[in-house]
């Protein structure tokens, strides 16, 4: 028998304006029904709502579907709204038609996908590279342009556009042509390293390094959104476990690249190495990979109304001002200088003016409150800005160890740890293996975060006398950790939240490691300094501590007698572990993400998820 029922809906359209109502009678047979209402044909006088509808409304909107009950509105949100209202008989019924769309979803294959893929994760690798190479190279380029007092600036240039522009990146991502706005990030990557390659003054290479970080910004952020695209909810682990290993790999075997570079060849090549393989990475991209159709399609006025310019505006000099802070205080002034406070000070009014604008902004705000609100988002968040915190201590202060403890090169150093780079590449290949054969993410977070604890509590442990079987164990251990949870936020995101969505939730991700990684390599190289300084003047009287300070960790035993190296030593190793200690307590908060992520599998795409027709 045939159902007859009476409902009102409300569109509506963007600007957030009531543009028409629409009262109409609709026959509900017993399977599934659709009812699509231009906007256009809507009378404008009505109040809106649903009622008597049964047995289950829901409204799709293109990628995904949300449940109604039976009084509810209806809105629509895309330029050119049509509103379709579904009668479904239950949950399993709605899972099913979802799973059809994702098999009926063009996805590349073949060559065509591997080429794609190739090309992201040289191009995420060379990012990611370029995060840690320079640091081995510092010292040859300070000789160069006798430029001491800017090597400062040769990290934190590309630090500060590189965190600055990652949200900004994720609204561009989400408005404007995916394969585009990927192109012009590697543009602004590959130009930036051109300038640092044939930089001939520092203040050229500064200038390099800070346009340089804006292409970075949208590099990593972007390749977990192409595969977003590319490939299957239910595959998209393995591949985000790919392009995972590959990050990890680059960010520790910078220093030895740099190193052998610096060595062998020239300063200059930890740059110009990014011109030939980005430049394959731009041609493949442009070649083989064909924008997305979007639902939310938008033309270029559209996006810049919906560009959030007043949060940018304030968002991106908080940020400046927060790394600035960090990266002066304690080494370039004291903490109670007065422009640190400034800078701090300045960074808290912006950080707060910047929130405000978000929720008077809305869907609009760079960062939708309703999405770092959403649980798992909020948890991944936190999962990220501690483990990128608790890794990147690490990849800058094991090689340290190495080089002063030991005695051995930079090249050395990068051989040894290798273990590390090993266990994080293993890990987060089988994890995105598991994941994609079982569905669910949430238990590698929580492995994670055990493995990542313990490991990084045994670094801790070093001694001057440590042995091999020691350190390569410890450190294979902490990879582990590492690699089995490092990009599983990033899945996360993917799961949880539907595809007009997962630019931005990808973006805050992804922001969330990196300045996690900043604050706490500035808090730990805070901790190593004062601890060493001050275990010099107690344990090693007759040596002026700013000579240690000041020396590279490789010219120890150049400028320190025999007979006082053991006991300057001992205090290196000392303020080396203190240093380790605040990757300890990253890692070990890490759990309070991975207990709160929800237990989401990406096998039942009901649950959301990304899902993209590819043209």
């Amino acid at each position: 028998m045939t159902e007859f029922l009476r409902f009102r809906i409300l569109a509506h359209v963007p600007g957030g304006t009531v543009e028409s109502f629409h009262e109409s009678l609709v026959t509900i047979p017993t399977t599934d029904l659709r009812v699509s209402v231009p906007v256009e044909s809507l009378p404008d006088d009505e109040a809106h709502s649903i009622s008597q509808i049964k047995p289950q409304l829901r409204v799709q909107e293109g990628d995904g579907s949300q449940k109604l009950p039976k009084e509810a509105e209806v809105r629509s949100n895309t330029t050119s709204p049509t509103v379709s209202v579904h009668a479904a008989d239950d949950e399993t019924e709605n899972e099913k038609q979802q799973q059809n769309q994702e098999e009926v979803t063009e996805y590349p294959k073949g060559a065509r996908l591997g080429l794609i893929v190739l090309a992201l994760c040289l191009s995420v690798f060379l990012m990611a590279l370029d995060n840690t190479i320079v640091a081995t190279a510092i010292p040859k380029i300070t000789d160069h342009f006798q430029s001491l007092d800017d090597v400062g600036w040769y990290g934190s240039a590309y630090l500060l556009t590189t965190a600055g522009f990652q949200l900004l990146f994720g609204k561009f991502y989400t408005f404007f042509s995916i394969k585009w706005v990927y192109i012009v990030a590697i543009g602004f990557f590959e130009l930036g390293s051109l300038i640092c390659g044939v930089a001939p003054t520092s203040d050229a290479l500064i200038v390099g390094r800070a346009i340089a970080g804006i292409g970075a910004a949208g590099i990593f952020s972007g390749a977990l959104i192409i595969i977003a695209h590319a490939v299957p909810l239910q595959q998209r682990p393995m591949f985000t476990g790919i392009i995972g290993a590959m990050y990890g790999l680059a960010s520790v075997a910078g220093p030895l690249l740099g190193g052998v570079f610096t060595d062998k060849v020239t300063w200059r090549w930890c740059f110009y190495i990014n011109l030939p393989i980005g430049g394959v990475t731009l041609a493949v991209i442009a070649v083989f990979l064909e924008s997305p159709r979007r639902h939310n399609k938008v033309d270029w006025r559209e996006g810049l109304r919906k560009f959030d310019s007043w949060g940018t505006l304030v968002f991106i000099p908080a940020i400046v001002c927060l790394l600035l802070a960090l990266q002066w205080g304690g080494t370039k002034y004291p903490w109670k200088n007065g422009r640190i406070i400034a800078l701090l000070v300045i960074f808290g009014i912006l950080i707060i003016v910047f929130i405000g604008i978000q929720i008077w902004k809305q869907d609009d705000a760079t960062v939708p409150p309703r999405i770092f609100k959403q649980r798992s988002i909020l948890a991944s968040s936190w999962f990220a800005f501690c483990i990128g915190g608790s890794f990147f201590v690490m990849v800058y202060y094991i090689p340290i160890w190495f080089q002063a403890i030991k005695g051995v090169s930079a090249v050395r150093s990068g051989i040894d740890n290798l273990p590390m780079i090993l266990g994080v590449v293993i890990s987060s290949l089988i994890a995105g293996g598991v994941i994609s054969a079982t569905g669910y993410y949430t238990p590698w977070m929580i492995l994670s975060s055990i493995l990542a604890a313990i490991g990084s509590g045994l670094i801790s442990t070093f001694a001057t006398d440590t042995p091999s079987s020691k350190w390569i164990g410890y450190q294979a251990l902490y990879g582990l950790g590492i690699g089995a949870g490092m990009q599983q936020p990033l899945m996360a995101a993917q799961t949880v939240l539907p595809l007009a969505d997962v630019p931005s939730g990808t973006a805050i991700i992804v922001f969330a490691q990196t300045v996690g990684g900043a604050i706490f390599i500035s808090i730990a190289q805070n901790v190593f300094s004062n601890k060493l300084a001050s275990g010099l003047t107690s344990q090693v009287p007759d040596i002026d501590p700013s000579i240690v300070v000041t020396t590279g960790a490789t010219g120890l035993k150049d400028v320190i007698s025999s007979n006082l190296l053991p006991a300057v030593l001992k205090v290196y190793n000392t303020a080396l572990v203190d240093a380790y200690y605040v990757s300890v307590a990253m890692a070990a908060m890490t759990i309070f993400g991975s207990l709160a992520v929800e237990w989401k599998s990406v096998k039942k795409s009901g649950n959301g998820g990304a899902a993209m027709h590819m043209a």
